[in-house]
């Protein structure tokens, strides 16, 4: 019986070990993963940002603001 107990620790300890060495392999990607998110999200924001600044929908926006400030409370 400590036989198998010893074999089962011992599997667990190489996965355990294996996974460690599978994470350290991909320490490169984690980085490109959060690059390519701050990339979108920088493109998202400019999209954004021109439509919000079109001259339509800043017209639009600042009428809802006036109406708001006008309004009789």
């Amino acid at each position: 019986m400590c036989k198998a107990v010893w074999a089962r620790v011992r599997a667990l300890v190489s996965r355990t070990t294996s996974g460690a060495r599978s994470l350290r392999e991909d320490r490169g990607m984690v980085t490109s993963e959060y690059a390519m998110g701050i990339v979108a999200a920088v493109a998202f924001a400019v999209v954004l940002y021109k439509v919000v600044t079109s001259g339509t929908v800043s017209a639009e926006l600042q009428a809802i603001v006036k109406r708001a400030l006008d309004a009789k409370a």
